[in-house]
């Protein structure tokens, strides 16, 4: 078994979109028409493997509530880099707000970024 998609909550599909496939450089892998406004988007990083995300508008007061909230304020999903340096140059100049400076650890060099709704990430280059 494996996972293979985890759904973000998100205010708007096509802002999700945009930030995802331009600021991280995922790949829009479907998005499929559900009816009555619903969509099925799945965005998943470019270079393939990993689990995908399902973005999923939120739909009722209680979903929009958790929207950037999704871990409780920590941080919520870990993007595995091969080249820390040039993704993270790419991704600021995009607008994606860092929350610290990069940092060289035992099992890597990190940096913790907020999505556009302000959801946790580490951006991880693994030793």
């Amino acid at each position: 078994m494996s996972i293979a998609l985890v759904t973000l909550l998100v205010r708007d599909y096509d802002e999700a979109i945009a930030f995802f496939t331009q600021a991280l450089r995922f790949a829009l892998v479907e998005d499929t028409p559900l009816g009555d406004g619903k969509r099925w988007v799945v965005v998943a990083p470019a270079q393939g493997g990993g689990t995908s995300l399902l973005l999923a508008q939120a739909a009722d007061a209680e979903q929009e509530a958790a929207v950037g909230r999704q871990a409780g304020g920590r941080v919520f999903l870990f993007l595995h880099t091969a080249d820390f340096a040039a993704d993270y140059a790419h991704m600021v100049a995009h607008g994606v707000q860092f929350l610290e400076q990069p940092r060289h650890e035992p099992y890597g060099t990190v940096a913790v970024f907020a999505d556009l709704y302000g959801n946790k990430w580490d951006l991880l280059q693994p030793k």
